[in-house]
């Protein structure tokens, strides 16, 4: 497994992308040179979010814009009147090739949701600080934990293996009440064993009858499979992890493709290849794969859309242990008339609902943040199953019209309702010792085990800031890169 390594930045001030403030952006921002795709997901939960290898996380209650984590469950998704249309468009447009007129035109701004044409969405993407990270060797520093933590393993192995006093006479009572565990199961109600009896002697039972009664709603992936052989266009999705050959090998295409999309859309031309690399091809995520994980791995990837053989949108996406995280969306600008934005939101939706059948866990999309406060960022709430997360207790709570009125009051809310919820995953001072810190190339060691060595620290307070910040989960488990 992966040692996630990082180096806090601290609090960040910038430009906003969504009111045009000046200097009223706030945010706290660090450097990922490695990050598990668990400790990802943790910091998502967290309201944690990434660009390249730059994750950062908004002051809500500070900043101008609130940033409000959002997610739809997958497998509680309900297609609206307007994506089945969306959905329709696009395959009646693959079977004869024709444009539809009089349909009103959206798109999709980068972030992934749907906008007028014409309306230019603003730049999301954080502004980088100027700071630069530490030069370190990743998969040396790697090794260094990894060796640490399996020593750490070991004498925690063998405390466990230590008989304790009691353990004995604790198995034996427990063998005793087991004995009773396994009494007869609970009758059944008369009124449903009467039902049953008359299910029975019609020939058919309870949930036959009423999948009858019920028809069957068209779902997301009929809509997707109403492709055939004799369709003019053919639309092939091919999903390409960001470190292997084959993004490689459609780097010079999909780099067009971004920059036409960033000229006509945003009116903000990339400087270079390597600015886009930076921004969509970086992670600080190994591609990786598991026996009981999905088929095509953890980690991050481009979805690309290929129509016959022209690349006409790319997903940038992270596909994490409880989620598919939505990073950006491009496309070209020429089939702003499919309504691409929202038809890939839709793709992406369907991945997440293939993928829970074989890893049921992994069963959200993430879709970025929600900002309420920016009225044509709002699109991200209209999908179905909606979730917002609460920036102070990182519970997650339906997105409904209460709480549209609330944040229509206050731009920053706390959100969750229970006055006395806590996070659970509270970074308390005491949990202090057991942070691991990077001090040189060669030295990783436990905050407790080098305040014994030197003494006094004088990052005391941003060590402490930071982990309030990222959870006592990886707080504990990540790499804190401290060479200054």
């Amino acid at each position: 497994m992966s040692v996630s390594i990082v180096q806090y930045f601290g609090e960040q001030n910038s430009k906003c992308g969504y009111c045009s403030g000046t200097n009223c952006s706030r945010s706290h921002g660090m450097h990922a040179y490695r990050l598990s795709c668990d400790d990802y997901q943790e910091l998502i939960d967290r309201g944690w979010r990434r660009c390249g290898n730059y994750c950062y996380k908004p002051q809500n209650d500070v900043t101008c814009c609130p940033c409000y984590t959002i997610k739809s469950d997958a497998l509680e998704f309900k297609l609206s009147k307007s994506n089945k249309r969306i959905l329709r468009r696009m395959n009646k447009f693959l079977r004869d090739g024709k444009r539809e007129t009089g349909e009103s035109q959206t798109s999709k701004n980068g972030d992934g949701g749907d906008v007028e044409i014409g309306d230019n969405a603003s730049e999301l993407q954080p502004q980088l600080p100027d700071k630069k990270p530490s030069v370190i060797d990743v998969d040396h520093v790697e090794n260094l934990a990894q060796s640490r933590a399996a020593q750490e393993k070991m004498i925690k192995t063998i405390e466990t293996l230590e008989p304790k006093p009691g353990d004995d006479d604790q198995s034996a009572s427990s063998n005793s009440s087991n004995k009773f565990s396994n009494s007869n199961p609970p009758r059944k109600k008369a009124k449903q064993m009467r039902l049953e009896r008359r299910q029975a002697k019609l020939g058919t039972s309870l949930e036959q009858s009423q999948t009858k009664k019920m028809p069957q709603e068209k779902s997301l992936r009929d809509f997707l499979s109403a492709a055939s052989e004799t369709d003019k266009y053919k639309l092939k999705l091919t999903l390409v992890p960001v470190h292997g050959a084959e993004f490689e090998r459609t780097l010079s295409q999909s780099y067009k493709l971004y920059e036409k999309y960033q000229i006509a859309i945003h009116n903000d031309p990339p400087k270079n290849q390597e600015a886009y690399k930076e921004h969509l091809k970086f992670s600080p995520m190994k591609h990786q794969k598991n026996e009981d994980g999905p088929e095509m791995g953890y980690g991050s990837f481009h979805q690309q859309y290929w129509l016959n053989d022209k690349l006409i949108a790319v997903g940038v996406i992270d596909i994490l242990p409880g989620s598919v995280s939505s990073v950006y969306f491009f496309y070209d600008p020429d089939y702003s008339f499919l309504s691409l934005g929202t038809y890939g939101s839709l793709r992406e939706i369907d991945l997440v609902q293939t993928i829970a059948k074989r890893v049921p866990a992994l069963k959200y999309y993430y879709m970025g943040f929600y900002i309420h406060s920016c009225p044509k960022m709002r699109y991200k709430g209209k999908l179905s199953a909606s979730y917002l997360l609460c920036p102070e207790t990182y519970v997650w709570l339906p997105l409904t019209d209460d709480i549209r009125n609330k944040l229509d009051a206050k731009k920053y809310q706390r959100l969750n309702p229970a006055a006395t919820d806590k996070d659970v995953n509270e970074f308390l001072n005491q949990h202090l010792n057991d942070v691991q810190l990077l001090l040189d190339a060669r030295t990783c060691i436990t905050y407790q085990r080098f305040i014994q060595m030197v003494g006094g620290f004088g990052e005391r307070e941003s060590i402490i800031e930071y982990c309030k910040l990222v959870g006592k989960v990886c707080a504990h488990r990540m790499v804190y890169v401290n060479m200054s």
